[in-house]
Order: C-alpha cells, then sequence, then structure tokens
C-alpha cells in the first residue's frame, strides 16, 4: 500500500473544494492508487505528466465535466517502506496551482495509504 504525505498548502486547497470535488478526487485517486500498485504506466484517463520547468513534480488532471479541469500536483519522495512508492500531495484545484511550483516543501504530514475508497473523506483532509 503507497504511503503519501501532504504538505500545508494542499491541505489549505483541499478546503476550498466542493464536496463534490472532493468525491471526483478520491475517485481518481482510487484509479492512482491501483496503478501505483500494478506498477506499470497510468492509465490515460488519468493524465499524469511532468510539470512544465520543474523537476520531479507531477500533476494527476480530471475532467470536472463543465468548467476546468481539476488537478493535483505531487511528487514522490524518499521510501518510508522498502520497496513501497511514497507520494507528496502539493497543490489541489484547477490550473492555476501551476503557479510557483518551485519551493513549497514545508511542514508536512506524512500518512499510511488509507483504502482508497477512504481517502481524504473530509474537507480537512486525511
Amino acid at each position: 500500500m503507497p504511503t503519501y504525505e501532504t504538505l500545508p498548502r494542499f491541505a489549505a486547497d483541499l478546503d476550498r473544494l466542493t464536496p463534490e470535488q472532493r468525491r471526483k478526487f478520491r475517485q481518481t485517486v482510487a484509479a492512482f492508487v491501483e496503478d501505483l500498485r500494478a506498477g506499470g504506466r497510468f492509465r490515460a484517463g488519468l493524465r499524469v505528466k511532468r510539470v512544465q520547468r520543474t523537476t520531479g513534480v507531477y500533476e494527476l488532471t480530471w475532467s470536472m465535466g463543465t468548467g476546468p479541469a481539476e488537478r493535483a500536483t505531487g511528487q514522490y519522495g524518499p521510501a518510508l517502506r522498502p520497496g513501497t512508492p511514497h507520494v507528496i500531495w502539493r497543490r489541489i484545484g484547477t490550473h492555476d496551482i501551476l503557479t510557483g511550483v518551485r519551493g513549497q516543501r514545508s511542514q508536512s504530514t506524512t500518512l499510511l495509504w488509507p483504502a482508497a475508497t477512504n481517502f481524504i473523506v473530509q474537507a480537512g483532509g486525511p
């Protein structure tokens, strides 16, 4: 099971999402975790790609229907358990979160990845 941590800015962004946006994020993370476990490539529908002009920061994008696509940015951190991916969630929101992506490493919360269906149940984070 992958581990993860959230940066304070991610938690603040998450608090601003609507319940529907958080629900869609949980669904997207369930697919993301499934692909991480499989160890292969991410499915095309997740649209995982490197954020331009960064090293090691990726975005995961999903459609919210009408309006701008939502996305979360993150990076891989040192494994907390051997052979297990560790994801550091940086930001979540619309394309606007991509400004100022560098240098956001600050205090964070580290957790074991919960069952994908229970991931970030409330606005306040895990």
